[in-house]
């Protein structure tokens, strides 16, 4: 049983998976989030689009970034990964514009207090008038903010993403096809509408480098933190302290900044090239949940694809990896590895596609591509890495 496992969590979400088996699939089955009929209106050409997510377990990091250092800002971090989960999910449906959003916070007063909410909710607005300025437009309606401290041991920021779209104007991945090219989008660096170097870590698997990456005195200082039922050999097994320095070309960055990177979005580049370059696009898919294995739940039909070019996983996957000791397998079934947002187009486009994103300061190349196949198949091949799932 891998490390993941015995702390309580499943990459793939196997269960979750099996207790939804039987609910609609909506109108496309192979989109990344499930659309339905325009509800609202009844019009047959447009559709309604909703989706939840949050920042995870990474609320529990800044948590503790925030008792060691005293930063309250590491929160407004917190409140981009709740958004940006949802966010860039419905960036792969083709929709960028007119969302609106409404956050779910849960906390634990005792331990949570008034100031920490203030940094989430005006976390939040600044995000929004940030993507505003990109044409991006979502609206903040509020939302619920509870104080649970018998079902939460800190502070879970969550919330939910809806959109009414045309139906002409989406991106379901049906069209994606055998012969198609897959351009990757980094997940790390400094785009030109980030202000900081972006780890790339997003927030997916940071339960895996929380405990895998900080030092067993957290698990004493901190028991709020953990389950405490884990067994004591799976709690807070690394090398480091958040304060922590490490050098990164000419940057000096600790270990809580580059675990609490908040999650880049895409949604600047995409709005480009959803506006403009829609009929290039014949899939997108978000490398979150599941990492680069992600694409195989939404393949339509029997495909390969072999991914061959990704980006050399940055500094924070290869920190993780050293200190759990984790096979390939895994890091690449749980982390985005670096490349976290994948482009399914012709390989005619992908240049125009590489450009646009580059000239937001987000690196962009061919990844891999798609074959025939008896069955879906993913090969993921990179120096001394050769896997297939």
């Amino acid at each position: 049983m891998s490390l993941y496992s015995k702390r309580g969590v499943s990459a793939q979400k196997e269960e979750v998976h099996a207790a939804t088996k039987s609910l609609d699939k909506g109108l496309y089955p192979n989109a990344f989030c499930k659309i339905y009929p325009d509800v609202l209106t009844g019009d047959s050409n447009w559709v309604n689009v909703m989706h939840a997510d949050g920042a995870g377990t990474k609320s529990i990091l800044a948590y503790i970034y925030w008792k060691e250092t005293g930063d309250i800002s590491v929160w407004k971090g917190i409140a981009q990964d709740a958004i940006v989960m949802n966010l860039d999910d419905l960036l792969c449906t083709g929709i960028y514009d007119k969302l609106i959003f409404s956050s779910t916070i849960d906390r634990n007063k005792k331990l949570i207090p008034a100031e920490i909410l203030e940094a989430v909710i005006t976390g939040s607005q600044e995000f929004f008038d940030q993507m505003k300025e990109f044409g991006v437009h979502i609206t903040y309606m509020g939302g619920e903010t509870a104080d649970v401290g018998d079902v939460v041991r800190t502070i879970a920021v969550n919330g939910t993403m809806t959109a009414r779209w045309p139906k002409s104007k989406l991106v379901t991945n049906e069209l994606i096809r055998a012969g198609d090219i897959i351009v990757g989008l980094e997940g790390f660096g400094k785009a030109h509408y980030e202000k900081d170097y972006n780890s790339g870590i997003a927030s997916n698997g940071l339960t895996s480098a929380r405990h895998d990456m900080l030092h067993k005195s957290y698990a004493k200082k901190y028991p709020e933190s953990f389950e405490n039922s884990l067994d004591e050999e799976v709690v807070y097994i690394g090398p480091h302290l958040m304060t922590d320095q490490l050098k990164i070309d000419d940057l000096t960055i600790s270990i809580g900044q580059l675990l609490l990177s908040p999650t880049r979005t895409f949604a600047p580049v995409m709005k480009e090239l959803l506006q403009n370059h829609f009929e290039t696009i014949h899939g997108l898919i978000h490398c979150s949940g599941g990492g680069q294995t992600k694409c195989l739940k939404y393949l339509p039909g029997n495909l390969k694809v072999i991914k061959d070019n990704l980006f050399e996983p940055p500094l924070i996957f290869q920190l993780i990896q050293h200190a759990s000791k984790a096979e390939d397998r895994e890091m690449y079934q749980v982390f985005n590895m670096g490349t976290r947002l994948e482009i399914y187009t012709n390989e005619k486009d992908a240049d125009q596609i590489i450009n646009v994103s580059k000239s937001f300061g987000v690196n962009a190349q061919v990844i891999g591509r798609v074959t025939d196949s008896a069955k879906k198949e993913l090969v993921i091949q990179a120096p001394g890495v050769d896997l297939t799932y």
